[in-house]
């Protein structure tokens, strides 16, 4: 039978794409602010050696950083937004390799700043905030640097550093045009023959499908695939390990997690803990496994049986018109001034909805400064309307940080980046739940929310352990070929689902399809950030305008304080582990409730 044919960029209704003009209005546009932005290098060299010198020279210097900043975010962001929007077009990887490679000379043409803070002693810093008060707005900035003190190199060294940046960022690049642009999967099969593509957007649609032929189809038919690049995937992720590793050595780090999380200001026992506070919860973990092989009415639960729905007879469909509208009456509790904020973004194209041939896979916001911009492959799937609030989400966080933060402390940090996006998703299912009335409509809900704890506080603290191992492996010099990442991905499958799961084979390739494990300990922070959302989303239904208050001011603070410091002024404090085993409290008393539902 014929398969669904997936559009052409250019056959997208213009309303279903990010208004992309907004950046730039053509791509020569584009070319002309890159050539002039080049002209930003001989100003920041003139600096060299003068930092010091006086408050004014000091002050001049980081508004000059400022004007960069301001001016390099449209560069970027319009070039990896092409990009995205077909990874195949070789103008638009150009593009991004252009503005990479100028972002290495910037960082070049400033590796002096760093030495040269340093250098200043306390008491011809305090002359310097004196001889000019406004250098008081970079206060925190200056003590961040000088903060990691230890850590920095020479001049020399770190301009060496610098120009190294773009070989740095090869693996993922290679990565990424093997995932997104090169790797192609055949259909899978339904049990009535019917052929189904296979993509990256396909696939979990594909997985949630009542029908268990095209579930282990479209299963094989991926890692079939992986299958065959899992050497160029294990190689890939190798020199991707041995450049974090070479980074933090030539830094004075005792690892590759010491060097990542310091970045962020986040303690290191805070990514330990929660694979231990995890560990801890695997009762409930086994307790859902053994309940959906049960409600399946399976023999053996396989590793692709884990996202359909447990209740039959309940589909849920939405047209993205229907996806916004529930988005809005379930982020009600916000308030009208966030409610507004999302309909800016629906009403003025900051989302880019549908796949086309060649897109990037999956979903993002990019938090540009004109305005957010959200991929999404939306297909109509319950999933997809979590994955619009969680988006938008990100987007109001990045919205107020960029509008009530001077330039210099608009960035917030990774981890408290899923923070606002997983809260979103919580009011949601609050929501979903609280209109429903149907019995097998809400037991399929609270599957959906079992989903959500398994999927992100079990499964990506399962990501951040394989990663923290892997790079483990890389520090004792230990080879991480595809055997052994893969012997050491199926480990963990076993020990995080239990002895009630078949942990297939095929699943102990899955971290090649992993695109966040080239994003340096990123994945811990969705597991960490679901536990904070879960505590602050019923701390805003349960306390109303004070606690939303609270944290309105937590999504306006990008980096204006450390990201701990942050979360314990919006009413959650991760560095106890109570949040997590609240969580997984939670978890357990759902698994209760769906198992006295499907009675």
């Amino acid at each position: 039978m014929e398969t669904r044919k997936i559009p052409a960029r250019e056959d997208v209704a213009a309303q279903d794409k990010w208004a992309i003009e907004d950046l730039f209005a053509t791509d020569d546009a584009w070319r002309e602010a890159l050539a002039a932005a080049k002209e930003f290098i001989p100003r920041v060299t003139a600096f060299r050696g003068h930092l010091a010198e006086s408050g004014e020279t000091l002050l001049r210097f980081f508004r000059l950083d400022d004007e960069i900043s301001l001016a390099f975010d449209p560069i970027v962001h319009y070039a990896q937004r092409r990009s995205d929007e077909d990874t195949r077009v070789a103008a638009y990887q150009e593009m991004v390799a252009q503005v990479t490679r100028f972002a290495v000379e910037l960082q070049s043409a400033a590796a002096f700043e760093t030495p040269e803070l340093l250098a200043i002693d306390d008491e011809t810093l305090n002359r310097l905030y004196a001889e000019a008060p406004e250098l008081e707005n970079y206060r925190l900035c200056i003590d961040r640097v000088r903060r990691r003190r230890e850590h920095v190199l020479s001049d020399k060294e770190e301009a060496i550093l610098a120009a190294a940046g773009e070989m740095a960022a090869s693996p993922d690049d290679i990565y990424s045009m093997l995932n997104d642009a090169d790797l192609k999967f055949p259909d899978a099969v339904a049990g009535d023959g019917e052929k189904h593509p296979v993509t990256h957007g396909t696939y979990i649609p594909l997985m949630q499908s009542y029908d268990r032929v095209l579930r282990k189809s479209a299963f094989d038919s991926l890692y079939s695939v992986y299958g065959q690049f899992r050497n160029t995937s294990a190689a890939t992720l190798s020199a991707q390990l041995k450049q974090l590793l070479f980074y933090a050595k030539v830094r004075k780090y005792p690892s590759t997690l010491d060097a990542a999380l310091d970045g962020t200001e986040v303690p290191t026992e805070i990514y330990r803990n929660l694979i231990d506070a995890v560990h801890r919860s695997f009762g409930p973990m086994y307790r859902y496994v053994e309940l959906r092989k049960k409600l399946l009415g399976v023999d053996e639960l396989h590793m692709y049986d884990l996202y359909v729905p447990v209740v039959e007879g309940v589909e849920m469909k939405f047209t993205f018109e229907e996806a916004k509208e529930i988005a809005l009456k379930a982020l009600a509790p916000l308030g009208e001034d966030y409610l507004a904020l999302i309909r800016e973004g629906f009403e003025n194209r900051w989302i880019d909805v549908y796949e086309n041939e060649g897109k990037r896979s999956g979903a993002y916001s990019a938090g540009a400064r004109v305005h957010p911009y959200v991929l999404l492959n939306f297909k109509g799937t319950l999933d997809d309307v979590f994955t619009l609030v969680h988006e938008m989400g990100h987007s109001i966080h990045s919205y107020l940080s960029n509008t009530r933060q001077p330039t210099a402390y608009q960035d917030y940090v990774i981890f408290v980046a899923e923070v606002a996006s997983t809260c979103n998703e919580a009011l949601l299912m609050e929501y979903l739940l609280s209109v429903t009335t149907d019995k097998k409509e809400r037991a399929y809900l609270i599957n959906h929310f079992l989903e959500q704890f398994r999927g992100t506080l079990y499964r990506q603290t399962m990501f951040a352990e394989f990663e923290l191992e892997a790079n483990e492996m890389t520090r004792r010099g230990e080879g991480t070929t595809a055997d052994a990442l893969c012997a050491l991905y199926k480990k963990l499958n076993e020990q995080y689902f239990g002895p009630e799961m078949v942990v297939d084979d095929e699943i102990a390739l899955e971290w090649a399809r992993i695109p966040h494990f080239y994003y340096d300990y990123y994945v811990y922070q969705y597991a960490t950030g679901y536990a904070a959302a879960i505590a602050l989303s019923r701390r805003i239904l349960r306390e109303g305008e004070p606690a939303v208050r609270d944290y309105l001011g937590f999504l306006s603070g990008g980096c204006s304080a450390d990201p701990i410091t942050l979360l314990r002024g919006a009413g959650v404090d991760m560095a106890s582990p109570k949040p997590v085993e609240d969580a997984t409290a939670l978890f357990d008393s759902l698994i209760g409730e769906i198992e006295e539902l499907m009675k």
